[in-house]
């Protein structure tokens, strides 16, 4: 019986891979995909679920994730403002890449 194996193409401008990283390879990029889920999250509450990032990183990366449409912001008219972000239809495709990186981390690392 004859294996299949797997073709890895070169890590060229085409690979998937590379283009995947691209899209999530920022340092909080995951964790904030992570936190916000299938939930509608405010800035502040993105802030206190992930500790150690600052403010500048937080607001960088979020809106790194609109440009990218993993994440949707609705901006309400009011002061003091009020921000809401969730997931778009690609960022929620991310879910499964999170949970599998918690689960390596809970079985392996922790």
């Amino acid at each position: 019986m004859e294996k299949k194996s797997k073709i890895i193409l070169p890590c060229d401008e085409k690979c998937p891979v590379r283009a995947s990283l691209t899209l999530l390879s920022g340092k909080w990029t995951l964790l904030i995909l992570f936190q916000i889920n299938k939930k509608v999250m405010r800035y502040g509450e993105l802030k206190r679920a992930i500790p150690g990032i600052s403010e500048k990183m937080l607001i960088q990366e979020l809106n790194m994730l609109v440009e990218n449409k993993l994440v949707n912001k609705k901006a309400y008219p009011e002061i003091p403002p009020k921000v809401e972000y969730t997931l778009t239809e690609l960022g929620l495709k991310t879910l499964p890449i999170a949970d599998k990186l918690a689960e390596f981390g809970s079985e392996n690392l922790i």
